[in-house]
């Protein structure tokens, strides 16, 4: 099966700044794949690149097979991307701003799906509305839309989420995945990491241009060493034995790290010996977000080719 994703070496120069360092990636087609990284890691860059919106300095990339210089045309009708920015044309309603959408890309008698479009984003009651009158957050729904008026088996949202409601955030959620459902190919790139460990099923993540770790999100997370435990104790001093363990402290709460489970037993001795009593006890489990803080922690000091 052809990859919907595969790039292949590429690296981007701004002058003496690498914002990609030899990125090799490859994404199944159907996947539902987290693009992951701090700011400035090479997220946007890659995406635009696959979007044609920038040039590789070196390297090449395909979208469904096609190479994204070459072969331009047939790969920008496989992708739809939706952009951090809020970029739109104030002169047009939402009905008419998908409308000349789909335009752009030779469509007719697109009505039936961009009905459903509107539909599932919650943009009925502004389909007339001019697009300079609407919220931020109904801005960035538009923006969902038009990368999905043509209907692209690959669909990249970068941070579609950011600064919107929980009302929104829902809705996509609720589409996107139907979509992906369908055979869609979604790439996320988002700061909220609970979201891309719900939604995907594998993860890169990217830090000074070059891919760090790549796997599934099972895997990255079973393969995280150690786990915390959190305890609300009748004393409000942590026994000197267990501080080196501490984690957080919050509201009573006591987060202790350890390595494995029969550590557990360790810590509730002492706390025996110095008689302090264990109100509430609970096992927490490590998350994409521990994962993804101990990655980024482990290459500080990755050396650019």
């Amino acid at each position: 099966m052809i990859p919907a994703i595969k790039v292949k070496k590429v690296h981007k120069n701004y002058g003496a700044s690498h914002a990609l360092a030899g990125v090799d990636l490859e994404i199944n087609t159907g996947d539902f794949f987290a693009l992951l990284g701090p700011n400035g890691a090479g997220k946007t860059t890659l995406i635009n690149i696959l979007a044609g919106l920038a040039l590789a300095s070196s390297g090449s990339s395909y979208v469904m097979g096609h190479n994204v210089v070459t072969s331009y045309r047939e790969a920008r009708r496989m992708i739809g991307v939706v952009p951090q920015e809020l970029v739109f044309d104030p002169f047009f309603t939402v009905r008419e701003t998908l409308s000349l959408q789909s335009g752009y890309y030779g469509l007719k008698n697109n009505n039936s799906w961009i009905d459903e479009i509107i539909h599932n984003l919650g943009l009925a009651d502004k389909e007339n509305a001019n697009m300079r009158t609407l919220s931020g957050g109904m801005k960035r729904r538009v923006l969902v839309a038009q990368a999905l008026v043509h209907k692209p088996p690959v669909i990249i949202l970068d941070e579609p989420t950011a600064g919107v409601d929980v009302e929104l955030r829902q809705a996509l959620w609720r589409f996107i995945k139907q979509l992906n459902h369908d055979g869609h190919t979604i790439v996320l790139t988002t700061h909220y990491l609970d979201e891309a460990e719900a939604l995907c099923s594998r993860v890169a993540m990217l830090k000074q241009g070059k891919i760090v770790a790549l796997d599934s999100t099972t895997n990255l997370i079973n393969a995280s060493t150690g786990c915390s435990v959190r305890l609300r104790l009748t004393s409000d001093i942590l026994p000197p034995e267990l501080q080196p363990l501490l984690k957080t402290y919050d509201a009573g709460n006591y987060i202790l790290e350890i390595n494995d489970y029969a550590q557990i037993e360790s810590v509730l001795a002492t706390l025996r010996v110095m008689q302090v009593q264990v109100l509430e006890m609970e096992l927490l489990q490590p998350d994409l977000k521990e994962v993804f803080a101990k990655i980024m922690g482990s290459v500080d000091n990755l050396e650019l080719l």
